[in-house]
């Protein structure tokens, strides 16, 4: 009995010799230590499964943990919103939104199913991508300037396309911040409103700058402006709004990285510490200047503070124009 109590004294002595060396880090096992799943409201090849598949692949670079993505497209983002508020509040689920879902929605929806801002804690914007204004290359305007006189003189009769409730309510901000008036008309997707512009069968509409600006090159559709506050390095000779004569519009889309509210504070910071590293690297820099667009690199409470704006901005131009809620 003696010497197995003097060899269960060794023992411990050197465990703990051991456990002396490593951080509390490392005692607590840090977090995250098994795969983490990301869930997106679009299908595959939107901007924000681009976002979500290249932050995927940086994340794993950081924590050796498998990053998967999962596409749950359909129903304004709600069917994806669902999957992650069902899931456990462990941090290994990771909703990554767009401005549509997590601010829009709040602006077009009387009783929207969750609440964009209380049932999620912010990580931090991942990117920002500006509208870029594309007409039929058979419009009677070929300028920003052009398209508003055309819009004045034939009030109501001009219509624009937009692929998403956030386009469309780029389109009205735009017909307030111009002092005009045109017509909405409603497509599944940005792809089919660009179809529909290059054939002429609306007058132009708003998309990201991806979906633009090779169209344009081609002379598929004319790029009359950018709807931000400097000129896109993809597209160099399109104007900004305020170069073209409309200053004060500014319409981006937006993506951001978001974990259940109930998500404990510490992987929270963990995340929301990993997602910042990532978009403050260069290498993301140069991934979303290809496409014409930015890495945002807030935190938490950059977020926080840009999604509330957003919100409140949607919100006065859905009452303004007297855009239906549903």
């Amino acid at each position: 009995m003696h010497q197995r109590r003097c060899f269960l004294s060794a023992m411990l002595g050197l465990a703990l010799v051991g456990l002396a060396g490593q951080t509390p880090q490392a005692l607590a096992q840090a977090f995250p230590n098994r795969p983490i799943k990301f869930i997106v409201p679009f299908g595959p090849g939107s901007g924000t499964d681009t976002s979500a598949r290249y932050f995927a692949r940086q994340l794993q670079e950081l924590t050796g943990q498998p990053v998967v993505v999962e596409n749950k497209p359909g129903a304004n983002g709600f069917i994806a919103v669902k999957s992650v508020l069902s899931m456990p509040p462990d941090g290994y689920t990771v909703f990554i939104g767009s401005n549509s879902t997590l601010a829009v929605n709040a602006a077009l929806f009387k009783a929207l199913p969750y609440d964009p801002v209380k049932d999620f804690s912010p990580l931090t914007m991942m990117m920002r991508s500006p509208a870029m204004l594309a007409a039929s290359p058979k419009a009677p305007y070929s300028t920003l300037q052009e398209l508003i006189r055309y819009a004045r003189q034939n009030a109501g009769k001009v219509n624009f396309g937009a692929g998403s409730a956030g386009y469309q309510l780029m389109g009205e901000l735009f017909n307030d911040t111009a002092g005009i008036k045109t017509v909405h008309v409603p497509f599944k997707g940005a792809g089919e409103a660009i179809t529909a512009v290059a054939s002429d069968t609306v007058g132009y509409t708003f998309a990201e700058v991806t979906a633009v600006q090779e169209l344009a090159k081609s002379g598929k559709v004319k790029a009359l402006a950018v709807a931000a506050d400097q000129r896109v390095g993809t597209s160099p000779d399109v104007p900004t709004a305020a170069e073209a004569g409309l200053p004060g519009f500014e319409a981006y889309t937006w993506v951001g990285a978001v974990v259940n509210v109930k998500t404990p504070a510490a992987e929270t910071a963990k995340l929301a510490e990993l997602f910042t590293t990532i978009s403050k690297m260069q290498e993301t820099r140069e991934f979303y200047e290809r496409l014409g667009a930015t890495p945002m690199t807030g935190g938490p409470m950059q977020m926080h503070e840009f999604q509330k704006k957003e919100i409140a901005l949607w919100q006065r131009i859905v009452q303004k124009a007297h855009v239906p809620q549903q």
